[in-house]
């Protein structure tokens, strides 16, 4: 039996698994990841920059580039691809107890993922934040302001600073996300972490919860981790090929 086998049977015999995506089940619908051998800080590091909130908050032109950033993301463009959409096979048989996403993109309700049951952990680039008052509207409503000619668009209610409903380094994520995420993996027979370096926190250790309670830890991705060792199986292979594979093998 080889690995590819194994998995698709923990995934037919899970009555209540769990799954945590990163950047790499979304680089197939043509968004970019961070650290992959074409990620957008391995190509420019000069652009974690503008990810640390601290900069966002002191410096205008850290706004301004985020937001022109944010305007020209293929997020817009992009669709759900073969991995999302295996996710959502999987769900229909009732064996898939929650989706944890590391991503911002929005692809897995996209996809047609329950949206309950998408925990996204570091936020929505969907949404538009103040950072002063709260408020919070759909990005489609600030992005024209930006197209005509606003470069740092403030708040429409307080004239604070504006920011995508996103985690970024230097913020912490909203204890009820975490609280979600933690009880989910708690409760879970079966834990696959995909397309994702395992390598930023709290996230990655989720899988010490999976690991600490003798579930089953399944990794889907391109690159090694550091929890590769811990692992169960380890599969390499793309994750649109692969994924609807074991789904499929699991029905």
């Amino acid at each position: 039996m080889t690995d590819t086998d194994a998995v698709a049977g923990w995934l037919a015999e899970a009555q209540a698994a769990v799954v945590l995506t990163g950047a790499g089940i979304s680089t197939e619908s043509g968004i970019p990841d961070f650290r992959g051998p074409q990620g957008v800080w391995t190509k420019n590091p000069a652009a974690q920059f503008m990810f640390t909130i601290d900069n966002y908050l002191a410096d205008p032109q850290v706004r301004r580039q985020a937001w022109e950033a944010r305007l020209a993301s293929p997020v817009w463009t992009a669709e759900p691809n073969a991995g999302h959409r295996a996710l959502v096979e999987y769900e229909r048989t009732g064996r898939l107890r929650a989706i944890l996403t590391q991503n911002i993109d929005g692809l897995h309700q996209a996809a047609g993922s329950t949206e309950s049951r998408v925990v996204e952990l570091h936020g929505t680039v969907r949404e538009v934040v103040c950072l002063d008052c709260g408020d919070r509207n759909p990005m489609p409503e600030v992005l024209p302001r930006i197209e005509a000619g606003e470069t740092d668009p403030p708040c429409l209610e307080c004239g604070g600073i504006l920011k995508s409903a996103t985690i970024s380094f230097g913020q912490e994520l909203l204890p009820e996300v975490i609280e979600t995420a933690v009880a989910a993996t708690r409760g879970a027979d079966l834990f696959v972490a995909i397309g994702t370096s395992l390598g930023v926190y709290p996230a990655a250790g989720l899988c010490d919860y999976a690991i600490a309670r003798g579930v089953r830890l399944v990794i889907i991705n391109a690159e090694p981790t550091p929890y590769d060792d811990d692992a169960d199986a380890v599969l390499r292979q793309p994750i649109g090929e692969v994924l609807p594979r074991l789904v499929a093998g699991a029905a």
